[in-house]
C-alpha cells in the first residue's frame, strides 16, 4: 500500500487539526493510502519527521501554518527530499495555502489534493534558508518571534495586533540599500517585504504574484510623512493597485541583494530568518505541491 506521511503540529493555530486526525486518515484509506504520522511539539521536533522514507511513500502531508511549512521545506531541502508536499492550512496564518487554492476545510483540502498532481511551483530562498510566502524586514517584522507561544495560541491573530501596538513607539526611519538587476533602492524605509506568495495577514500587497513566473514581489514602503503613510495603508487595506502610491516601491526580480546596518531582523513566514547582509533569489519551480488551484 502507498504512503504518506502526515506531519502535524497539534498546537497550529486554534488546535483543530486534532478533531480532524480521524478524517485525515479515513480519507486517504479510502483513496488506498496508508498514513503514517509525526506529532512534531516542544518534545518532538521537525528533525525526525522525515524518517524511514522510502519509495512507497507518495507525498509528505503538513498541517499547521505558514511557518510549519516553512520549516517541512527546509528540512526537505537540506535533506534532499523530491517528494511532492501537500498543506492542511491550520495555522494562524495561512497566506500561502490560500494563494494556491487550498480550502480550509480539512475534508474538503484532503479531496483536492487526493485528487490532483503535483504541480510545480517557485519558492524563495533567503541566504541558506527557504521560505514559501513572504520575507520581511522593518518595523513590525519581529512582532511574531516576540509574540509569546501561548498568547499565539489562545488569541491567534489579535495576539499579533497587541505586540505590534506594544511597538509603535519604537517608528523610525530605517536606512536600507536594496540592488536587482532592473532596480535599485539606497534610502530610509519603514517597512521591506519580499513576496513568493500574494498576502500577509490576509492582506493581498503582492497582487501580481505568480506562483510559477520564476519572480519575486518586492515591496518597499518608504520612510515618510504620517499623513502620507496612513494614505498609502488605507489603499492597501482596500486592495487598490500600487503603482503610483506615493511613498511606496514595487518591482518584480528575481534576485535581490540587501544591505541594512540598523538593529533590526528578518522574518520569513512568522519565524526569525538570517541576518544582513541578504541575497534573496526565487528558486523556480523548486517545490513540487499536491492540490493547487492558482488564484491570481
Amino acid at each position: 500500500m502507498d504512503k504518506v506521511r502526515f506531519i502535524y503540529n497539534p498546537y497550529s493555530g486554534e488546535n483543530t487539526i486534532i478533531t480532524d486526525i480521524d478524517r485525515v486518515i479515513m480519507i486517504h484509506q479510502k483513496y488506498g493510502y496508508e498514513v503514517v504520522p509525526y506529532r512534531i511539539s516542544f518534545e518532538f521536533d521537525m528533525s525526525k519527521a522525515f524518517e524511514g522514507l522510502d519509495e512507497t511513500y507518495k507525498y509528505i502531508l503538513v498541517a499547521g501554518g505558514d511557518g510549519t511549512i516553512d520549516t517541512a521545506v527546509n528540512h526537505m531541502k537540506t535533506l534532499g527530499i523530491d517528494l511532492p508536499i501537500a498543506i492542511l492550512p491550520v495555522g494562524t496564518a495561512n497566506d500561502f495555502a490560500k494563494f494556491i487554492g487550498i480550502p480550509e476545510d480539512v475534508e474538503a483540502a484532503c479531496e483536492q489534493i487526493l485528487n490532483s498532481v503535483p504541480k510545480k511551483l517557485d519558492i524563495g530562498k533567503i541566504n541558506d534558508k527557504y521560505f514559501i510566502n513572504v520575507a520581511s524586514t522593518g518595523l513590525f517584522t519581529d512582532v511574531s518571534q516576540k509574540t509569546d507561544v501561548n498568547l499565539k495560541n489562545t488569541m491567534g491573530k489579535l495576539a499579533y495586533y497587541v505586540k505590534g501596538i506594544e511597538q509603535l513607539p519604537s517608528f523610525r526611519k530605517l536606512k536600507i540599500k536594496v540592488k536587482s538587476e532592473n532596480a535599485y533602492f539606497d534610502g530610509h524605509m519603514y517597512l521591506m517585504l519580499v513576496f513568493n506568495g500574494q498576502t500577509a495577514g490576509n492582506l493581498k500587497f503582492a497582487y501580481k504574484a505568480e506562483v510559477d513566473d520564476g519572480m519575486l514581489d518586492v515591496i518597499i514602503i518608504k520612510a515618510g510623512m504620517i499623513k502620507d503613510m496612513i494614505a498609502l495603508f488605507i489603499k492597501m487595506l482596500r486592495g487598490d493597485h500600487l503603482e503610483d502610491a506615493a511613498g511606496l516601491v514595487y518591482f518584480k526580480a528575481n534576485k535581490i541583494e540587501v544591505e541594512c546596518y540598523e538593529d533590526i531582523v528578518t522574518d520569513i513566514d512568522g519565524e526569525r530568518g538570517p541576518d544582513f547582509p541578504l541575497v534573496i533569489e526565487c528558486i523556480k519551480e523548486g517545490l513540487e505541491v499536491l492540490g493547487v488551484i492558482a488564484k491570481n
